[in-house]
């Protein structure tokens, strides 16, 4: 369990300093390159940790293997681990993520603030909150 939950704090601590730099309004965001950089490796990170910590629990529990990373959070879902809702919204967060890191395209500054701002961090947050019941009641 320890890997569990080392990583399980690495997600909270990641979360933690995300809405420590996240500014108020898009206006803000949008003025500070640094800011900007800054939220989009958390964004990155914070992703790639939930996929880490979904695999975990994969591995741990002898889960079905999924063939690509966001099929983790499909495994979780049809093991009632994670809700259906949140399940969807990870998995579009890990397509995001892609984009970010890869930069497909240009990046639409917006839709990446408003990511962060209205969904990542309360998904991620929902995220740990049903792993933690999840792992309380295998105890």
């Amino acid at each position: 369990m320890g890997r569990i939950d080392d990583k399980v704090k690495e997600l909270e601590e990641y979360l933690s300093e995300l809405s420590e730099i996240v500014p108020n309004n898009f206006e803000e965001y949008r003025g500070d390159f640094k800011i900007r950089a800054a939220c989009e490796r958390y964004f990155e990170r914070i992703v790639e940790s939930a996929v880490d910590l979904a695999f975990l629990i994969i591995k741990e529990y002898k889960l079905k293997i999924p063939e690509e990373d966001k099929q983790s959070f499909d495994v979780l879902e049809q093991e009632q681990i994670i809700s259906k809702e949140l399940s969807e919204k990870l998995r579009d967060a890990k397509g995001m993520r892609n984009i970010l890191a890869h930069e497909y395209g240009r990046i639409d500054d917006e839709i990446v603030f408003d990511s962060i701002k209205i969904e990542l961090i309360e998904d991620i947050e929902k995220f740990l909150e049903q792993i933690k019941n999840f792992l309380e009641n295998k105890k």
